[in-house]
C-alpha cells in the first residue's frame, strides 16, 4: 500500500499514494478527542473566514513588498503566501512560495515567524542559497516538448533551488497512467541552458452506514429532491463519488432512498463509499479537535472522495489538484482501501501539501510518507472505534499483504522486510516508503517509549540504535509536537537532521525549554540515529 499527493505552486509537493449501512442525516462523527494541555505555542482555532482573512491580507502587494524587504530578499524575489498558522499566544507563522523575476522558485519556499507586535524575528528557508540567475532567457534548443500523454502540460520556465546553486530550469509535466493504473503525473526539471535533467518525481504517488472495517457508523449526508448523497455540509462540503471502475474523470454521486448505506460487504458498492466517507469525516474532526485546523487547507473546503477506481487496482492515493482521495478496490475488487487510517494517510498528504510542501523524493519525501503515518495512527486513536481498535501500525485492516499482516509498522519498521529502522547516510536513496520508518519509529518511541509495551492489547517491543531506554509522553503531547513542527518549521527541503531541529523547537514552544518533552524528543531521535 503506498499513499498520495500533489501540488503545482511555486514550492515543490507531491500527490501521494498509500502503496509501494443505515444512517442518520446530519451532524456526526467521532466525539472531541482527550488533548494534552499545552501553553499558548499551539494553534489558535481560526474560522475558515478569520484564516481566508489572515491570507489575503498578507497576500497583498504591499504586505509582501514590505515583508521581502524586512526579511532581506533582493530586488527581483517576490512572495506568494501558501499558508498561515496563527497561535493562542498571538504569534504568526506565514508560509511562502517565492518568485525570481516573475518565475516560480522550486525548493525557495520559506516561513517567516512573526511575534504577536507582528515583529519578523526569524525566517526558515528551504535553501540557505541566494536566490540569483544570471539570465531568465531559456536556450530555445533546450526547451522539452510538450509529452503526448493525455492530462501532460507543456513545460514551464522556473528557477531550480532545492538542491546546489539555483539555475533558470524547465518543468514539465507528464501525464497519463502508470504501469499499475495509477494517474500519472510525472515532474522532470531540465537545465534550461544546457538540457541536463536536474531532479524528477512523481506527483501521484502509491495513498448510519454499514462499513465494511467500522462497523455500523454514522454519517454526514445531505437530502436533495427526496433523495439522500454522502455530501457532509457540516464539514466543508466533503463528497463521496463513485468512479464505477473508470480511471478517469469525474464521479456520480451515490444516492440512496432512506439514507441507509451499505451492507458491510464489498459486494454491495455502497459499502466502500461509507468507508471512505466515514473515514473523511473522522479525518476532518481530528484536524479541526487536535490542531484548530479548519479543513485540509484550512479554508473550511471539503474534499472529494473517489472510490471504486480500476479493476483489481490494489491502491489509492490522494491528488492536489482535484483536491480528492481515489480508492481502489483492492484484489479481485473484494478489499477496498478504504479503512480509517488509509483515509487520514490521504488526507493527510494534502495537509502537508498545503503545509510544509514535502518534496516527495529523498529524506523530505521520507518524512512526508511518514506524516502521513503518523497522523493516519492519531485519527485512529481520536476515533477509538472499537472495531478498528487503534494501534500503531499501517493498513491492518486491508490485508494488502494477503496474509493479515499490516503494511508498515511503527514499533520496528524493519518487519516489513524493507523499512529502515535507523537512520543512515545511505536512507536519502532509499524509496520514500521505507525510509519513512526512521520518522516513523522515532514518533512511536516519542509516543510510546522502547521495549517490551502494551497499547490496547497490542504488544510493542521497539529496539533503539544506541541501547538507550525511551520514556514515551503519550499522543496527545507527540501529535501536537509533530504538527506544530510539519506547519510551522519544516520545508520542501526539510531532512532528518532538519527534522530533528524542527521538533525540538516545535517542543520547546509548545511545552518549554529543557521539558521532559524536548528531552524525550532529542532521546527519541538519538534512538533513531538522528543526532
Amino acid at each position: 500500500m503506498r499513499i498520495s499527493k500533489k501540488t503545482r505552486i511555486s514550492a515543490l509537493a507531491a500527490t501521494a499514494a498509500l502503496v509501494a449501512a443505515g444512517v442518520t442525516a446530519g451532524t456526526a462523527g467521532a466525539s472531541a478527542p482527550k488533548q494534552a494541555d499545552v501553553p499558548g505555542g499551539a494553534p489558535a482555532a481560526l474560522s475558515a473566514s478569520q484564516y481566508t482573512k489572515m491570507v489575503k491580507a498578507a497576500d497583498t502587494a504591499d504586505a509582501k513588498a514590505a515583508t521581502a524587504k524586512e526579511i532581506g530578499l533582493g530586488s527581483k524575489e517576490g512572495l506568494e503566501v501558501k499558508d498561515v498558522i496563527k497561535n493562542q499566544d498571538g504569534s504568526v507563522h506565514t508560509r511562502y512560495a517565492r518568485t525570481f523575476d516573475g518565475l516560480p522558485v522550486l525548493g525557495g519556499d520559506l516561513v517567516v515567524h512573526e511575534t504577536k507586535s507582528g515583529y519578523a524575528k526569524r525566517v526558515t528557508k528551504a535553501t540557505k542559497a541566494e536566490i540569483k540567475v544570471s539570465t531568465t532567457t531559456a536556450a530555445a534548443a533546450q526547451k522539452p516538448a510538450t509529452p503526448k500523454a493525455k492530462g501532460s502540460e507543456a513545460p514551464r520556465k522556473v528557477v531550480w533551488a532545492a538542491t546546489g546553486k539555483p539555475v533558470l530550469a524547465w518543468e514539465t509535466v507528464t501525464g497519463g497512467l502508470q504501469k499499475d493504473g495509477t494517474p500519472n503525473e510525472l515532474h522532470t526539471v531540465t537545465d534550461a541552458q544546457t538540457g541536463k535533467k536536474l531532479y524528477e518525481y512523481q506527483g501521484i504517488h502509491n495513498g448510519t452506514g454499514e462499513s465494511m472495517y467500522a462497523g455500523s457508523v454514522e454519517l454526514g449526508t445531505s437530502d436533495a429532491d427526496g433523495k439522500f448523497t454522502l455530501t457532509d455540509a457540516d464539514r466543508g462540503g466533503n463528497q463521496t463519488l463513485d468512479l464505477a471502475n473508470g480511471q478517469g474523470g469525474e464521479g456520480s454521486p451515490f444516492t440512496d432512498d432512506d439514507d441507509k448505506w451499505g451492507d458491510g460487504t464489498a459486494a454491495d458498492k455502497q459499502t466502500a463509499a461509507v468507508d471512505a466517507h466515514y473515514g473523511a469525516q473522522l479525518t476532518w474532526d481530528y484536524y479541526k479537535n487536535v490542531h484548530k485546523r479548519d479543513g485540509i487547507a484550512g479554508d473550511g473546503k471539503g474534499a472529494v472522495s473517489n472510490v471504486h477506481y480500476g479493476d483489481n487496482y490494489v491502491n489509492a492515493f490522494w491528488d492536489d489538484s482535484c483536491f480528492c482521495m481515489t480508492y481502489g478496490d483492492g484484489e479481485n475488487n473484494e478489499h477496498p482501501l478504504t479503512s480509517i487510517d488509509v483515509a487520514a494517510h490521504e488526507m493527510s498528504h494534502g495537509v502537508t501539501s498545503h503545509t510544509a510542501g514535502l518534496e516527495y523524493a529523498g529524506e523530505s519525501g521520507g518524512l512526508n510518507e511518514a506524516t502521513s503515518d503518523i497522523f493516519a495512527a492519531a485519527v485512529e486513536f481520536s476515533a477509538d472505534n472499537p472495531e478498528d481498535v487503534p494501534d500503531y501500525m499501517v493498513g491492518e485492516e486491508i490485508d494488502i499483504n494477503g496474509d493479515g499482516t499490516p503494511l508498515r509498522y511503527m514499533d520496528e519498521p524493519s518487519k516489513d522486510g524493507s523499512s529502515l529502522d535507523f537512520w543512515d547516510e545511505n536512507a536519502g536513496d532509499v524509496d520514500v516508503h521505507y525510509s519513512s520508518g526512521i520518522a516513523n519509529h522515532f514518533f512511536f518511541l516519542l509516543s510510546v517509549g522502547s521495549g517490551e509495551r502494551e497499547v490496547n492489547g497490542v504488544k510493542y517491543n521497539s529496539p533503539t540504535a544506541d541501547d538507550s531506554t525511551v520514556e514515551g509522553i503519550g499522543i496527545e503531547k507527540a501529535e501536537q509536537i509533530w504538527y506544530k513542527a510539519l506547519s510551522e518549521e519544516m520545508t520542501s527541503t526539510t531532512d532528518y537532521a532538519a527534522a530533528r531541529a524542527a521538533t525540538v523547537t516545535a517542543a520547546t514552544g509548545l511545552y518549554g525549554e529543557g521539558s521532559e518533552e524536548v528531552k524525550t524528543v532529542e532521546a527519541a531521535w538519538a534512538a533513531v540515529n538522528v543526532k
